[in-house]
């Protein structure tokens, strides 16, 4: 009896180092063309002090995703804009370093002409079905280019960094607070 199997297609070490290097100059391109383009303006909006008004929309969309059964559905919005302004506040206390990456990956999420073939979202993100953003978080979560499991992890640790810091995420969770002095 012949094998009519296909053997699986192996990645080499070099196979592996082209994507990476692809997808690396493919976002660096990306961020620089966000930031000469004006999409990435660095004025705050208004009420926070980091993030701007271009990457509201993607949070908004993003965060009761993310939060969906660690949030009663009626509580929704008070929730989205506390875990808002608690990304906010982290965000002003991370590394020069860190905090110009994290703008950048941001800047890509923003700009349609990088959203589209990196999240699947080719709309605006106020038009994205939490179906869409979920299956975006996946394929990024599950991506073999490590730059885009990073910004998944990036994205996933900000929101719940932020909300789990809050008073009213601790009920959720079992959490008593902390210990009075």
């Amino acid at each position: 009896m012949t094998d009519t199997t296909l053997a699986p297609e192996q990645l080499s070490r070099r196979s592996l180092l082209k994507i990476g290097l692809l997808g690396s100059a493919f976002l660096a391109t990306a961020g620089v063309t966000a930031t000469l383009s004006g999409c990435s303006s660095e004025v705050p909006a208004a009420g926070f002090a980091v993030l701007r008004q271009n990457d509201l929309p993607m949070l908004r969309a993003l965060i009761p995703v993310l939060l969906e059964g660690a949030v009663p559905p009626a509580a929704m919005g008070d929730a989205v804009s506390a875990a808002l302004h608690g990304v906010d506040h982290n965000l002003q206390h991370l590394s020069p370093e860190l905090l110009k990456l994290t703008v950048q990956l941001f800047d890509v999420l923003a700009m349609g002409l990088t959203r589209g073939p990196l999240t699947g979202i080719w709309g605006a993100w106020e038009n994205a079905s939490p179906a869409d953003i979920q299956h975006f978080l996946q394929r990024w979560q599950n991506s073999s280019l490590s730059l885009l499991r990073m910004g998944h992890a990036s994205l996933l640790q900000l929101v719940m960094m932020a909300w789990y810091a809050q008073p009213q995420s601790w009920a959720h969770c079992g959490y008593p607070g902390p210990p009075r002095i």
